[in-house]
Formats: structure tokens, C-alpha cells, sequence
């Protein structure tokens, strides 16, 4: 038996004593961390909401086995958001509708949610109304024909079923107690209801494809919610993608256990936690790029040299050579060296002392 089989359901309960100190610690930890970030300026605060939800999305994704491009998520981003950002290129269709998604549950998150707001949500996942070869009902609840909505695990034939969701016949009515409870249950601690009503519509399961990130969404217009503010400065997903099969081991543990989901929220707690004290590395970036711009205020850089230095700042992978500067920039050999050359002689960069095939350079330390 399912818990959505139970007669009480959905009168989900939870024990406070467990729980207090838990969502005692969330909320100091909230407070905190949106405290330093007030010390920044608007420009500092909205680059590190870009770099945030950049990571929120790729990882909201990669839950569901989705790769996306980082430079795509954050071209859609920053274009939405309005940061000119040098050498970005425009993202295609699937890119656009999850950075949609995830700004408009943000960035809105005021308003209610409402049953076309959700449809829009998923035609903006699913525009071509189909995920790979599968058609999908797109922007309406899943139809009873396509019953039962199993999630199942193994190879076929082998097949391993996970969880089986409520029948389509019923998830109008479903949908429409989710909603009625979420919009007008604001007694609720709001870190409480998203950890709810992450469970609650993951387990309705009501869409035909889609569901783990829209409830996530639902997740991050709570969070925001609870903290005042549409800026995002940790990102949840990252944090469960780091041991997705817990995240699932304990979503099915709940869903096959008793309307008592503890255990379920206070998994939820712990992963805000870890992604609230994660998200002070992003911080010390942010501040080790404002302390490099006020040093080299005075010193005229181009855009490329611009563009490649914010990269250094941020999460550049490998070692940067004059051939990488070359395929960055789009420009010739000859123009990134003289680039390097320039930057090298304003102290800026150096040569790195290991030698090999191509000579690599880096930030001077200041």
C-alpha cells in the first residue's frame, strides 16, 4: 500500500520535537548567510543569483539523468536578468524553458500557484510535446489511459517498480486539494511547506513527465518565500544531486510508509543545511572577484581580456593557454597572445612555471 492509498491521506503529520531544532538551525543559518549578502552591492548580489541559479538548473536537470550546457543556462539567464556577459551565446528551446520555469517560481513567488501556472511550467519544460521519442501530454494533468504512472528502475523485462502514483482518474481532485492547501495555508512555517510540498506533489506525480523538476521549483518559490527576497544564494539541487539515490531511497521510503513524514522532512532540512553552508564558497568568490576589480580599476582591459579574467575568477577548468584564449575569444593566435602579453606586463597574469607542450598561465596573487 502506497501512502496516497491511506483513508487519512493527505493528513501528513510530523513530529516537532525531532524537527525543532533542525528548522531552528535552517532558519539562523537563512538569516545569516542573507545578511552577508546585504554588505554587497546590487551588482555583486545579482552575479551571485546568476551563478546560483546556473547551478540550481544544471542540477535540477541532472537529477533527472539531463546534461545541459553551463554556458547555455547562464546566456539564458543573464539575458533575463539583464547582465551583459561577453561571449555568450544564445541557448536553444529546452535551456529557455527550465530558466523560465525556475525565474518565474522565483522571481514571482508571491503569487499564487495556480493550475494554469503549473500547465505553463510544463509546456515551457516539454515545447515540442515530447521528451526524446515520447509523446507527452503537454501543459494537462496525465489521462487515466496511461495509468499506472509507475516509477520503475532495471532492464526491461527486469523491471523494478519503485512507487505507482495515484490513478489519473483522481488527480484532478488531487491537484485541486494540493492547491486549495498552498495557497491558503500561510500559518505554515514556509520552510516546513516546501519541504511538504515537495513530497506532496512529487507523490501526486500529476504530470505525464517532468514532475521531480517542477516539484523542486515548488521548493524554490517556498524557500524564497520564507526568505523575503526573489535573489537565490545556495541552490538545494546541488546538494541532492551530490547523493541522488539517498534522495530517492527516501522519497520511496516515505511514499510506502504511514502519513508520519518525518523522516522525509528532516532529509530536507539537513540538504538545506548542507546547501546554505555550501554557498560560502560561492561567497569568498564573489568576494575575491570584487577585490581583484578594485585593485586593477584603473587599468583599461579589453572584452576579451575581460571576459577571460571573470572566467579565472569563477570556475575556469584546466589550464589557460594562448590556443585556449584563441577558441574562447573567437580571435586569432596571434591576438591572444598579444592579449596575454599585455596582461602579463600590467601584473596581472604570469607564466606558470611548469613547462611542457603549450606554455599555461595564471592570476598573479594580490
Amino acid at each position: 500500500m502506497y501512502i496516497h492509498q491511506l483513508p487519512l491521506w493527505p493528513r501528513f503529520s510530523y513530529n516537532k520535537d525531532i524537527l525543532g531544532d533542525l528548522l531552528a538551525n535552517v532558519r539562523y543559518q537563512q538569516g545569516k548567510l542573507l545578511g552577508k549578502m546585504l554588505q554587497f552591492g546590487f551588482e555583486l548580489r545579482e552575479e551571485a543569483t546568476l551563478r546560483i541559479l546556473t547551478e540550481e538548473i544544471i542540477k535540477t536537470s541532472a537529477i533527472e539523468g539531463e546534461e545541459l550546457s553551463v554556458e547555455a543556462v547562464r546566456s539564458s539567464i543573464a539575458n533575463r536578468m539583464g547582465i551583459e556577459i561577453a561571449g555568450l551565446n544564445k541557448a536553444d528551446r529546452n535551456v529557455e524553458g527550465i530558466v523560465e520555469v525556475m525565474l518565474n517560481a522565483t522571481k514571482d513567488n508571491i503569487k499564487p500557484l495556480t493550475k494554469q501556472r503549473l500547465f505553463d511550467w510544463h509546456y515551457a519544460l516539454f515545447p515540442t510535446g515530447r521528451n526524446g521519442m515520447h509523446k507527452i501530454n503537454v501543459g494537462s494533468w496525465r489521462k487515466p489511459e496511461n495509468d499506472p504512472m509507475q516509477v520503475v528502475s532495471g532492464a526491461y523485462g527486469r523491471e523494478k517498480v519503485h512507487y505507482e502514483a495515484p490513478s489519473g482518474h483522481i488527480i484532478e481532485n488531487e491537484m485541486q486539494h494540493f492547491l486549495d492547501w498552498f495557497n491558503n495555508s500561510n500559518n505554515e512555517n514556509p520552510v516546513l511547506k516546501a519541504a511538504i510540498a515537495h513530497f506532496w506533489f512529487v507523490t501526486i506525480h500529476p504530470f505525464d513527465d517532468g514532475n521531480g523538476r517542477i516539484a523542486r521549483a515548488i521548493s524554490e518559490l517556498l524557500l524564497a518565500r520564507s526568505e523575503a527576497s526573489p535573489q537565490r544564494f545556495y541552490s538545494m539541487s546541488s546538494q541532492i544531486q551530490k547523493d541522488r539515490s539517498k534522495y530517492y531511497e527516501i522519497l520511496e521510503n516515505s511514499q510506502k510508509g504511514n502519513l508520519d513524514i518525518t523522516e522525509w522532512i528532516k532529509y530536507f532540512l539537513e540538504t538545506l543545511s548542507l546547501a546554505v553552508l555550501d554557498s560560502e564558497n560561492l561567497l569568498g568568490n564573489i568576494l575575491a572577484k570584487a577585490k581583484f576589480w578594485d585593485v586593477f580599476k584603473d587599468q583599461y582591459l579589453n572584452e576579451r581580456q575581460k571576459n577571460i579574467i571573470n572566467r579565472l575568477l569563477e570556475d575556469f577548468e584546466g589550464k589557460l593557454t594562448s590556443s585556449k584564449w584563441a577558441k574562447i575569444c573567437k580571435c586569432s593566435q596571434d591576438t591572444a597572445i598579444r592579449d596575454l602579453k599585455d596582461l602579463i606586463e600590467k601584473g596581472i597574469l604570469k607564466k606558470d612555471d611548469l613547462s611542457g607542450r603549450s606554455t599555461s598561465y595564471s592570476l598573479v596573487e594580490y
